[in-house]
């Protein structure tokens, strides 16, 4: 597993002047731990964000992004054999979670049913972020969620926007 956190020097021209694009990557083997490393790995991503650069990170951001982590990461175990990778990327107040898998089928969100049991993940990410996306790459998927990092002034947290 490697976790580089440090500005993206491709975006340098596309970032806001002062505000570098920051981002850690992992690939997770399948050993069953990987749900659990992968929250780990965003929370403390996150955290070194706001105490290192000094981005506001609330704990409504922190919370929904552990649990998008875990959502997709669940998903692409259940669903995709062999590795994930699992990219953040803060940048402009929002931080975007990337899992990618090995399985080239794009999933499908269901219709809400207060009686199904199980299987409410990628409902649940994409109620919560502010802009969602499942692409085929050369290889496999990659399913993007991104998050607001900190509430507006009332409480409430930032709208939803195309990805």
């Amino acid at each position: 597993m490697a976790i580089v956190m440090e500005p993206d020097p491709a975006s340098a021209g596309g970032a806001a002047p002062g505000r570098p694009v920051l981002q850690a990557s992992a690939a997770l083997v399948g050993d069953g731990e990987d749900i659990a490393r992968a929250r780990h790995i965003a929370a403390g991503f996150l955290t070194r964000v706001q105490a290192e650069h000094g981005i506001p990170v609330s704990q409504r951001a922190l919370d929904l992004t552990q649990l998008v982590v875990s959502e997709l990461v669940t998903n692409a175990r259940k669903y995709a054999p062999g590795p994930v990778l699992l990219d953040l990327q803060v940048t402009g107040g929002v931080v975007e979670v990337a899992v990618w898998d090995s399985d080239p089928v794009l999933p499908i969100a269901r219709a809400a049913d207060a009686g199904r049991v199980g299987q409410h993940g990628l409902e649940i990410v994409m109620a919560v972020s502010q802009a969602f996306a499942a692409q085929r790459e050369p290889v496999g998927k990659r399913i993007t969620s991104r998050l607001a990092l900190a509430d507006d002034p009332d409480g409430a947290p930032h709208g939803r926007q195309p990805l």
